[in-house]
Protein backbone atom coordinates (compact mmCIF):
# COMPACT_ATOMS: atom_id res chain seq x y z
CA UNK A 1 0.00 0.00 0.00
CA UNK A 2 1.25 3.17 -0.68
CA UNK A 3 1.07 5.83 1.50
CA UNK A 4 0.67 9.36 1.61
CA UNK A 5 1.80 12.48 3.80
CA UNK A 6 -0.30 14.15 6.46
CA UNK A 7 -2.65 10.96 6.36
CA UNK A 8 -2.69 7.98 9.48
CA UNK A 9 -1.31 4.65 9.40
CA UNK A 10 -1.06 1.84 11.59
CA UNK A 11 1.70 -0.08 10.46
CA UNK A 12 2.69 -3.46 11.35
CA UNK A 13 4.32 -6.64 9.78
CA UNK A 14 5.52 -9.96 11.91
CA UNK A 15 8.08 -12.41 11.37
CA UNK A 16 8.34 -14.84 8.10
CA UNK A 17 5.90 -17.58 8.62
CA UNK A 18 5.13 -16.45 11.93
CA UNK A 19 8.60 -16.72 13.84
CA UNK A 20 10.37 -14.23 16.31
CA UNK A 21 11.58 -10.95 15.24
CA UNK A 22 13.38 -10.24 18.59
CA UNK A 23 15.76 -12.88 19.85
CA UNK A 24 17.28 -10.89 22.83
CA UNK A 25 16.66 -8.12 24.79
CA UNK A 26 18.98 -5.91 22.87
CA UNK A 27 17.18 -6.37 19.77
CA UNK A 28 14.46 -4.36 20.21
CA UNK A 29 16.64 -1.04 21.59
CA UNK A 30 18.42 -2.10 18.58
CA UNK A 31 15.28 -2.19 16.23
CA UNK A 32 13.61 0.98 17.89
CA UNK A 33 17.48 2.99 17.14
CA UNK A 34 17.07 1.87 13.70
CA UNK A 35 13.76 3.39 13.24
CA UNK A 36 14.39 6.68 14.65
CA UNK A 37 17.34 6.37 12.50
CA UNK A 38 15.00 5.85 9.27
CA UNK A 39 12.06 6.08 9.63
CA UNK A 40 10.83 8.65 12.30
CA UNK A 41 12.27 11.96 10.45
CA UNK A 42 9.55 11.12 8.34
CA UNK A 43 6.79 10.93 10.76
CA UNK A 44 5.14 11.54 13.52
CA UNK A 45 4.69 8.76 16.12
CA UNK A 46 1.89 8.33 18.18
CA UNK A 47 2.68 5.07 19.70
CA UNK A 48 4.49 1.46 19.09
CA UNK A 49 4.63 -2.18 20.41
CA UNK A 50 7.68 -4.43 19.53
CA UNK A 51 5.83 -8.23 20.01
CA UNK A 52 8.06 -10.95 20.04
CA UNK A 53 7.08 -12.33 16.22
CA UNK A 54 5.30 -9.03 15.23
CA UNK A 55 5.34 -5.19 15.64
CA UNK A 56 2.48 -2.01 14.96
CA UNK A 57 3.19 1.90 15.11
CA UNK A 58 0.45 4.33 14.51
CA UNK A 59 2.03 7.20 12.74
CA UNK A 60 1.33 10.36 10.86
CA UNK A 61 3.70 10.55 7.56
CA UNK A 62 4.60 13.71 6.91
CA UNK A 63 6.58 13.39 3.67
CA UNK A 64 5.90 10.21 2.03
CA UNK A 65 9.13 10.09 -0.08
CA UNK A 66 11.19 10.29 2.77
CA UNK A 67 9.40 8.06 4.55
CA UNK A 68 9.15 5.35 1.67
CA UNK A 69 12.77 5.34 1.53
CA UNK A 70 13.23 5.30 5.56
CA UNK A 71 11.05 2.21 5.93
CA UNK A 72 12.93 0.39 3.31
CA UNK A 73 15.79 1.46 4.45
CA UNK A 74 14.92 0.25 8.20
CA UNK A 75 14.01 -3.42 7.04
CA UNK A 76 16.96 -3.76 5.16
CA UNK A 77 19.21 -2.69 8.09
CA UNK A 78 17.25 -4.53 11.12
CA UNK A 79 16.95 -7.98 8.65
CA UNK A 80 20.75 -7.68 7.23
CA UNK A 81 21.95 -7.00 10.94
CA UNK A 82 19.69 -10.20 12.75
CA UNK A 83 20.90 -12.47 9.71
CA UNK A 84 24.05 -11.82 10.38
CA UNK A 85 23.89 -11.98 14.22
CA UNK A 86 22.23 -15.08 14.39
CA UNK A 87 23.45 -17.30 11.26
CA UNK A 88 20.12 -16.35 9.22
CA UNK A 89 19.65 -16.45 5.82
CA UNK A 90 16.82 -15.36 4.15
CA UNK A 91 13.35 -12.69 5.23
CA UNK A 92 12.97 -11.87 8.41
CA UNK A 93 9.44 -10.35 7.74
CA UNK A 94 6.81 -11.76 6.01
CA UNK A 95 6.66 -10.01 3.58
CA UNK A 96 5.98 -6.16 2.55
CA UNK A 97 5.05 -3.93 5.91
CA UNK A 98 1.52 -3.23 6.03
CA UNK A 99 0.16 0.06 6.53
CA UNK A 100 -3.58 0.31 7.26
CA UNK A 101 -5.02 3.83 6.71
CA UNK A 102 -6.89 5.80 9.45
CA UNK A 103 -9.37 8.13 8.28
CA UNK A 104 -11.52 8.88 11.38
CA UNK A 105 -10.72 10.74 14.19
CA UNK A 106 -12.80 8.13 15.96
CA UNK A 107 -10.45 5.53 15.29
CA UNK A 108 -7.26 7.51 17.55
CA UNK A 109 -8.01 6.71 20.78
CA UNK A 110 -8.75 3.15 19.92
CA UNK A 111 -5.50 1.97 17.90
CA UNK A 112 -3.37 3.72 20.66
CA UNK A 113 -5.72 1.40 23.33
CA UNK A 114 -5.34 -1.66 20.70
CA UNK A 115 -1.57 -1.63 20.29
CA UNK A 116 -0.63 -1.02 23.75
CA UNK A 117 -3.07 -4.00 24.80
CA UNK A 118 -1.18 -6.31 22.85
CA UNK A 119 1.34 -7.82 25.49
CA UNK A 120 -1.57 -8.19 28.19
CA UNK A 121 -4.03 -9.65 25.56
CA UNK A 122 -1.54 -12.70 24.78
CA UNK A 123 -0.29 -12.90 28.35
CA UNK A 124 3.49 -11.75 27.95
CA UNK A 125 2.12 -9.54 31.25
CA UNK A 126 -0.50 -9.14 33.45
CA UNK A 127 -0.02 -4.87 33.21
CA UNK A 128 0.41 -2.49 30.38
CA UNK A 129 2.67 -0.83 32.58
CA UNK A 130 5.03 -3.73 32.87
CA UNK A 131 5.97 -4.51 29.36
CA UNK A 132 8.51 -2.59 28.04
CA UNK A 133 9.05 -2.50 24.84
CA UNK A 134 5.28 -0.74 24.07
CA UNK A 135 4.76 3.66 24.21
CA UNK A 136 2.57 3.18 26.80
CA UNK A 137 4.90 3.88 29.67
CA UNK A 138 6.45 6.55 27.91
CA UNK A 139 3.45 8.64 28.65
CA UNK A 140 3.10 8.32 32.21
CA UNK A 141 6.72 9.77 32.29
CA UNK A 142 7.77 13.24 32.10
CA UNK A 143 10.91 12.45 29.74
CA UNK A 144 11.67 13.17 26.49
CA UNK A 145 10.64 10.63 23.97
CA UNK A 146 9.70 10.90 19.97
CA UNK A 147 6.22 10.31 20.57
CA UNK A 148 3.68 13.11 19.40
CA UNK A 149 2.55 12.82 23.46
CA UNK A 150 1.13 16.20 23.74
CA UNK A 151 -1.27 15.17 20.73
CA UNK A 152 -2.16 11.65 21.98
CA UNK A 153 -3.29 12.94 25.42
CA UNK A 154 -5.37 15.87 23.99
CA UNK A 155 -7.29 12.94 22.16
CA UNK A 156 -8.09 11.11 25.71
CA UNK A 157 -8.65 14.43 27.01
CA UNK A 158 -5.38 13.93 29.66
CA UNK A 159 -3.60 11.47 31.01
CA UNK A 160 -6.14 9.88 33.24
CA UNK A 161 -8.51 9.40 30.71
CA UNK A 162 -5.47 7.43 28.75
CA UNK A 163 -5.18 5.11 31.47
CA UNK A 164 -8.93 4.79 32.10
CA UNK A 165 -9.61 3.93 28.18
CA UNK A 166 -6.88 1.76 28.23
CA UNK A 167 -8.37 -0.92 30.69
CA UNK A 168 -11.39 -1.38 28.34
CA UNK A 169 -10.18 -3.89 26.28
CA UNK A 170 -10.11 -3.13 22.74
CA UNK A 171 -10.54 -6.19 19.85
CA UNK A 172 -8.64 -5.32 16.37
CA UNK A 173 -12.93 -6.61 15.39
CA UNK A 174 -13.73 -4.09 16.90
CA UNK A 175 -11.26 -1.31 14.76
CA UNK A 176 -13.05 -2.09 11.36
CA UNK A 177 -9.67 -0.92 9.77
Amino acid sequence: MKVYSDRYYHIYNRGNNKDLIFFDEDNYIFFLDRFKKYVAPSCDVFCYCLMPNHFHFFIRVVNENVFENGIKNFFISYSKAINKRYDRVGSLFQGRYKASEITSDNYYTRIVSYIHQNPVAVGLVGKLEDYRYSSYSAYLSNKNTLLSKGEVLEWFGGVEHFIECHQILVNEKDLAI
